[in-house]
């Protein structure tokens, strides 16, 4: 999708509603009634030939009757006149329209698809309620309420869902930058309002209610990408199997396991709620405070002594940490509340206080260094009547400076007596919740961004395992077996494989009959495992294949004459290929672990970790998306021991985190390296002294076939086809690659070694340095978006950046920007020319249809540079810059 294209669909001067109606019943009538009231300043034209006036509104028959072309058509027909219109408004000129009918089937929807593609139609729907842009006065919806202007931007596959929050947040006083309803998301999708709403000055924050996903690839960028700038939140209706079948057959498309949607949201940065009464309380939180909070801790203001407990309770059982009150601060609130002398957090002040003692305290709290948070909970009392508390609460606030005040949130409990406080809380901005633990959880829902967002930009621990991994070597092993048909191996055939990546299997050798097997277990030595070789049985522990402990030829010999006939018996179909003998691993003091690998419909390969056993599923594991390194792989192993896949054993030794994500990263590497594969399960494996040694292997291979216009990978690996060496103009050797997540530290340094002049003709100003978040934006890049180029040579035993360029693509691949930067003294080297060359290859591999950049006339040897490698130089006399432009569509 055009990023220019959609802005003009979100920016419409003129409507038409085709199917325009008189009658209340029709959507045609509600679209025109919605439009005509939603203070729309541009030309509403309905479209009908049963009526010459609509509402009052001259009609016109037909399309092509039109006065002129209208920027954007509500459809509001049935659909069996969809192909029909479409044609005409085409024929007409517009190229914008929504599609308010239900009910298609996959030919329809594919029909219009294809029509609207050829066409060049853009279209909101099929199925969708409409849209709503307050900030237009346009209700181009056949809603039943209005939206309010305000900084939230709320996208929908469900209409009804759309009506509910429509409904709920005008009781709130919530306003909307952005209020769309995509319903079956034929052309426009969440990916594109993501990038659309992302970069837009009036939205602080977006919503999601999400049924599928239909390219997982593109929505986690563009999440990614709008996480990076504003809170994103999400609902994903389908977290049951049957939930999940319901929400295909709604809006289509195909599903995964709900473990892998949680792993995709927080590695997009993103914050999940699992329900509208917590979409609810979301939305109210970030409407009214849309800024990451600067620290976790809760401090608790309450009428009554249960809720606050309630609150507590709620706050750290979910993580949540409470404020430590200061010596001064308990001894002021002392002071006022005189049946205490020990006020602590949550700070009681009993139901008997009257309003001035509760001014008293709440000012004492709102000047405390150590507040930063605060939940004010209120009990109805004869005493304290609600709405005096909650005028009491706006009044302190209105004295305070907004960026000198905490953030506060109010639980005014009860119905009727809660009723008229809440809405002087939602007259005032701030945020009010019917109970305790709603106001807790809405709080959590900061918290859990404020760490999701960390966790985007944490520098991940660099760790060279080189060495260890010969990716052509384990393909040209696939390829061999592949050509030999063979697509289930077993742990003696996995290990040719793993092996390249350094995975280490227990010794393993394969006997064709019982009578080999009692000879090969002779040579071997005892005790040995005995194990069927079966491609038709996947989990041989559950037939009866796996016998462990024996310690005769006899004894391994009847072993596996009994495993036959119960194989026989069960599965007489089975393909048996023989047995595999392997000696018994000492398994006193270690941690038996499992590490899966599964290809999932739509998302591509995931990553399971739990603990070893078998029926292994998403429920038994913690599930993390391909690539990792080591820092996602930390946060895998963490969210395994928090769901309780993975426990904390009493042995001697425990198993070594650090090397776990050592080899967690190689099974990501064999993912990514080798498509050929489809499923991996290592189970189970030893973990010993910081040593793992798999014992029983598994893989499943299938000769890949690209998809056209889908991805294998749900998130792109670094691209590691642009690493190559170069030799500078001093003999010294170097490499050119693509920048890492890794490389932040060194980043650090070179922009440190940068002097002021070359800080100044790169920034065209002088800034001071950069911040960690800054460098992590630059060096945790997403190589579908944007690429930069570094040149590194050895130094000190570690490496150091010598150059750098960038080149950052507009989402409609018509340009890409590029700036490049060399060490200050290193500058005379050729490190210019070999990076500029990088970042013109890179976008003409990109199909980008022009690279551009702006430099200062006084960096003359950026000017020269740019002239010699066939870039068209022009001066901006107003804007005292050089710009310098290259074409590459005719390259």
């Amino acid at each position: 999708m055009s990023i220019k294209r959609i802005n003009q669909f979100f920016n419409p001067r003129s409507v038409a509603v085709i199917g325009a109606s008189s009658n209340p019943g029709r959507a045609g009538n509600v679209v025109m009634r919605n439009l005509l009231h939603g203070g729309f300043k541009g030309p509403i034209m309905p479209v009908t030939p049963k009526y010459a006036a609509v509402q009052g509104v001259l009609a016109y028959p037909t399309i092509a009757d039109l006065p002129q072309v209208p920027d954007l058509a509500v459809i509001c027909t049935n659909k069996a006149t969809l192909v029909q219109i479409l044609t005409e408004l085409s024929e007409r000129g517009c190229k914008n329209a929504i599609v308010v009918a239900a009910g298609l089937d996959n030919e329809q929807k594919q029909r219009l698809q294809a029509l609207a593609r050829d066409k060049q139609i853009t279209l909101l729907g099929s199925n969708s309620l409409g849209m709503l842009l307050p900030h237009l006065g346009l209700n181009a919806s056949f809603s039943h309420t209005t939206a309010d202007a305000g900084k939230l931007a709320f996208i929908s596959q469900s209409a009804a869902v759309c009506s509910t929050i429509l409904d709920w947040a005008k009781s709130k006083r919530i306003g909307f930058s952005y209020f769309i309803s995509l319903g079956d998301s034929l052309d426009i999708d969440f990916d594109e309002l993501l990038d659309l709403f992302g970069r837009d000055a009036k939205t602080k924050a977006i919503l999601l209610y999400i049924d599928n996903i239909k390219d997982v690839r593109r929505f986690i960028s563009a999440a990614r990408a709008a996480a990076f700038s504003k809170p994103v939140i999400a609902i994903k209706t389908g977290r049951t199997q049957a939930g999940a079948e319901a929400a295909v057959i709604h809006t289509g498309g195909s599903t995964s396991d709900d473990a892998v949607y949680d792993a995709m949201f927080q590695r997009a940065g993103m914050l999940r709620v699992t329900d509208l009464r917590e979409l609810f309380a979301a939305t109210q939180t970030l409407a009214l405070h849309p800024k990451l909070l600067q620290v976790e801790h809760l401090t608790i203001l309450t009428n009554g002594g249960g809720p606050g407990i309630m609150a507590v309770d709620t706050l750290l059982q979910r993580s949540g940490k409470l404020a430590e009150l200061s010596d001064k601060t308990i001894a002021a609130l002392n002071a006022v509340i005189p049946q205490s002398n020990h006020t602590a957090n949550p700070v009681d002040i009993f139901g008997d206080s009257a309003p001035h003692r509760y001014q008293q305290a709440l000012e004492i709290l709102l000047k405390a260094e150590e507040v930063k948070n605060l939940l004010i909970i209120h009990t109805p009392s004869a005493l304290a009547p609600s709405e005096a508390y909650a005028q009491i609460i706006a009044q302190t606030l209105s004295t305070l400076p907004k960026m000198a005040r905490p953030f506060v949130m109010t639980n005014f409990m009860g119905e009727e007596a809660a009723w008229e406080a809440r809405d002087v809380c939602a007259e005032h901005s701030i945020p009010t919740y019917r109970t305790p633990e709603g106001a807790v959880g809405a709080f959590m829902h900061l918290i859990s961004y404020r760490r999701n967002q960390k966790h985007l930009t944490q520098t991940p621990e660099s760790i060279s395992q080189d060495e260890l991994i010969h990716s052509h070597s384990a393909k040209a092993q696939i390829d061999s077996f592949l050509d030999q048909s063979l697509t289930q191996l077993s742990t003696h055939q996995a290990s040719q494989i793993l092996c390249h990546y350094g995975m280490e299997c227990i010794e393993t050798d394969i006997a064709l009959t019982p009578s080999e097997a009692k000879e090969q277990a002779q040579i071997l030595g005892f005790p040995v495992v005995l194990k069927l070789i079966s491609p038709s049985i996947q989990s041989k522990s559950e037939v009866g294949g796996v016998v462990l402990n024996l310690n005769d030829g006899d004894e391994v010999e009847q072993s596996a004459f009994a495993i036959l006939l119960r194989i026989k018996q069960a599965y007489p179909d089975a393909i048996i290929e023989g047995f595999s003998l392997q000696k018994m691993a000492p398994r006193a003091g270690s941690q038996e672990l499992r590490i899966a690998v599964k290809t999932e419909p739509d998302v591509g390969p995931v990553i399971l970790l739990g603990e070893a056993g078998t029926g292994f599923n998403f429920n038994q594991a913690a599930v993390a998306l391909p690539p990792l390194n080591m820092n996602l792989a930390k946060y895998l192993i963490a969210a395994a021991y928090d769901k309780g896949v993975l426990k904390e054993r009493l042995l001697p030794e425990k198993v070594d985190k650090y090397r776990l994500c050592a080899l967690l990263t190689r099974v990501s590497q064999l993912v990514v390296d080798q498509p050929d594969i489809q499923a991996v399960e290592l189970n189970p494996i030893l973990a010993t002294d910081g040593h793992f040694l798999i014992l029983d292997a598994n893989i499943a291979l299938q000769r890949y076939e690209p998809h056209p216009g889908r991805k294998r990978l749900a998130i792109r690996p670094y691209p590691k086809e642009w690493e190559r060496s170069v030799t500078l103009k001093n003999g010294t050797l170097a490499q050119l690659r693509p920048i890492r997540p890794e490389d932040e530290r060194n980043h650090q340094e070179f922009d440190q070694s940068l002097s002021k002049e070359d800080r100044y003709r790169r920034f065209f100003g002088e800034l001071p340095q950069f911040t960690h978040e800054q460098l992590a934006k630059m060096t945790q890049i997403d190589y579908d978006r944007e690429m930069a180029f570094i040149i590194t040579e050895p130094y000190k035993s570690a490496q150091r950046t010598l150059g750098v360029s960038r080149v950052l693509m507009d989402p409609d691949n018509l340009l890409a920007e590029f700036a490049v930067v060399v060490r200050s003294d290193c500058q005379g080297l050729g490190l210019g020319k070999l990076l500029m060359e990088a970042a013109i290859n890179y976008c003409k591999r990109q199909r980008v249809g022009s690279i551009e950049g702006i430099t200062l006339p006084e960096n003359t040897g950026m000017i020269g540079l740019a002239k010699k490698l066939g870039f068209t130089v022009t001066r901006d006399f107003e804007e005292g810059t050089v710009v310098m432009r290259m074409p590459l569509t005719a390259q």
